[in-house]
């Protein structure tokens, strides 16, 4: 199906609507407060969505109920325009029910992921869409039996489906991938047998995870969570005890590496299933097409990246030299380069954050400290809690922000990121009509990441402390390492593997390693000493597994954050007005066309090479600068 319908679609979109910027989730941590410690003013108000279990349950019963009316359209879409737009009329309205029906034990869930109850009422959910899905198999080949000329002039003559003409018109772009009734509805009983390679990793790699216990230089013990391990590299100045935290962690995922090579089998098998089964030529295209995005693009920043790569060797070698170390490795790559133990608690946090969106308006300002002081956020790690972080955004509610806060700069930043997730979620949601009110993927990460670059400037341009300086723009160097270096060689991994699966190759756990490992090798050159065990990184990446083709898009994001804020910040007053209007209709638009129609209309013209090189010279500049703060102190 291809018509953007929540009801089909719902999975597939919690990649969208779930926006994290880590991808883990995390078990059970000793370490860790219980959340009845937690004041509620740190904790996310879930009664905003339904009063409690009951209420949900009635809901439930209802969505349930009406899904049954939607059979009654069957065979009657040729009537007239008013039957089409009773179904969608009603196809929103159940849609909406679903939102809140599926996001109530979802996030009750990522509260404690212990507990089997609330996962048992969201795969309960699950159940009851795929049901949906294969109830209304028929609609789309049936709206497209209709001749375009005829629902041409439908469209022309009836104003009130103006709200459905993009998505119809879509849905006929489609046309030659649409299976007839039978090949939908066969199609849709494969729903939730597509995801269980998703569902196997989140167990295996959560639930079912036991870290070790690692001994630290000081005499420490300390068990090994997502969340400490990424503490312990990014925090602690011991280099032994960096390649303990790293070792242990790594080998953890090692001990299942076969059944992880296993489980990406499955889901780049699912990819291709669904690739062949609606006549597309690959798996990429397959991904791309709905969002009239053209392979050429994925290409050309793989290819421009890969080729871009000075910058980041120079900044590993900077790194190698100020941290006096005979060698570096990966995970040297984010201890800080001056010893300045700074923190920044929550609620210093939220400040910082909500001044530095200044730039984009007061109206934008205000709704920011809205969103902070309404319990729309989970602040901090409690045992159990899912790790990482996102922005949830529940259609008649509000977004609600997952975070594991713990006063760190990155942190810091984290909330900036999700804050405009949020953002745009509240702008999209407020503006649009239901069916277009869910922006695609392709821009989902320009306001999350043009909300840090707000942050890095008032941060510098607010603090005189030397340290801090060089801090600060480490962090953005090291943004620009996560979210464009890393995550091309991510879109770079996730291609070879599937045209592996497209080839008839074999996809073991010896050819993802290798596959894996010389792109490490290709991306930091003879700067870095990549320890051996870093070839089985792709096992942990979440995204591979649960949204395949993803991660590219934070790093065309982030080329479009990039112009898009050097617009707003810089030229006369009248220019800069000018883009920050462009780029607060991108952000109220949502999903009403085409991703790159929106960002061409906002400045953005991704299909050019210098748009995507533009970031790669950014991060030339950044070093250098970087070095000439260090040489200075």
């Amino acid at each position: 199906m291809f018509a953007k319908r929540f009801s089909i679609s719902l999975i597939n979109m919690m990649a969208l609507l779930m926006l994290f910027s880590t991808a883990q989730q995390s078990s059970a941590k000793p370490n860790t407060m219980n959340r009845d410690e937690i004041q509620d003013r740190y904790k996310w108000n879930l009664n905003d969505i339904f009063a409690d279990w009951d209420a949900w349950q009635a809901t439930y019963d209802e969505l349930e109920e009406g899904m049954k009316k939607l059979d009654n359209f069957k065979g009657t879409l040729h009537q007239g325009p008013e039957r089409i737009l009773e179904w969608y009329k009603l196809d929103d309205e159940l849609s909406q029910m679903a939102y809140k029906v599926y996001y109530y034990p979802s996030l009750k869930f990522d509260e404690d992921q212990r507990e089997n109850e609330f996962n048992a009422k969201r795969q309960q959910v699950g159940i009851l869409f795929s049901k949906w899905g294969t109830a209304t198999a028929w609609f789309t080949p049936e709206l497209l039996a209709i001749p375009w000329e005829t629902m041409k002039d439908w469209l022309d003559s009836t104003p009130e489906l103006a709200d459905y003409r993009f998505t119809i018109e879509d849905t006929y772009r489609q046309q030659e991938h649409v299976l007839d009734e039978d090949g939908e509805r066969l199609l849709s009983y494969s729903s939730q047998l597509s995801g269980a390679p998703n569902d196997a990793y989140g167990m295996l790699s959560t639930a079912d995870i036991t870290f070790p216990t690692i001994t630290l230089s000081n005499g420490e013990e300390t068990q090994i969570t997502y969340g400490t391990y990424y503490s312990i590299l990014s925090t602690n100045r011991n280099r032994e005890d960096r390649q303990a935290a790293y070792k242990a962690f790594y080998e953890t995922f090692n001990k299942n590496i076969n059944t992880y090579a296993a489980l990406y089998n499955g889901v780049c098998q699912k990819d291709w299933f669904k690739a062949q089964a609606r006549n597309y030529p690959s798996t990429l295209e397959a991904k791309l097409f709905g969002n009239d995005i053209p392979p050429e693009v994925v290409e050309t920043l793989i290819d421009v990246v890969k080729n871009g790569s000075a910058p980041l060797e120079k900044y590993y070698s900077l790194r190698k030299k100020v941290l006096g170390l005979d060698e570096i490795d990966l995970y040297d790559g984010s201890i800080p380069l001056v010893d300045l133990d700074i923190r920044y608690d929550y609620d210093e946090a939220v400040e910082h954050v909500t001044r530095s969106v200044e730039p984009l308006g007061k109206e934008y300002q205000k709704r920011v400290k809205h969103a902070f002081e309404s319990r729309w956020l989970d602040v901090y790690e409690n045992e159990g809690k899912r790790s990482g972080a996102y922005s949830a955004g529940v259609y008649g509610v509000h977004p609600y922000m997952l975070l594991n806060y713990n006063d760190t700069m990155n942190e810091m930043f984290t909330v900036a990121h999700e804050m405009g997730h949020t953002m745009h979620t509240v702008l999209s949601h407020e503006t649009q009509p239901f069916i277009n009110s869910s922006y695609t993927i392709f821009v989902a990460e320009v306001a999350s990441t043009l909300n840090e670059a707000l942050l890095l400037d008032y941060m510098l341009e607010n603090t005189k402390d030397p340290k801090e300086r060089i801090l600060l723009l480490e962090h953005h160097i090291s943004g620009i390492v996560g979210t464009f270096y890393t995550q091309v060689m991510f879109a770079d991994f996730e291609l070879q593997a599937h045209r592996m699966v497209e080839n008839g190759q074999p996809i073991t756990a010896d050819a993802l390693n290798k596959i894996y490992y010389d792109l490490l090798t290709m991306y930091y050159g003879d700067v870095a000493t990549l320890d051996d065990l870093y070839k089985i990184t792709w096992s942990r990446i979440g995204h591979f597994f649960r949204s395949p083709y993803y991660v590219y898009q934070y790093a065309t994001c982030y080329a479009s954050s990039a112009k898009l804020y050097n617009d707003i910040k810089t030229g006369k007053k009248k220019d800069r007005q000018a883009a920050l209007d462009r780029y607060i209709t991108l952000l109220r638009s949502g999903g009403n066309d085409y991703p790159m129609n929106q960002l061409k209309k906002a400045g953005v013209d991704l299909g050019q090479r210098e748009t995507v090189q533009a970031v790669v010279d950014q991060m030339a500049v950044l070093v250098d600068k970087l070095e000439a703060e260090i040489n200075k102190l």
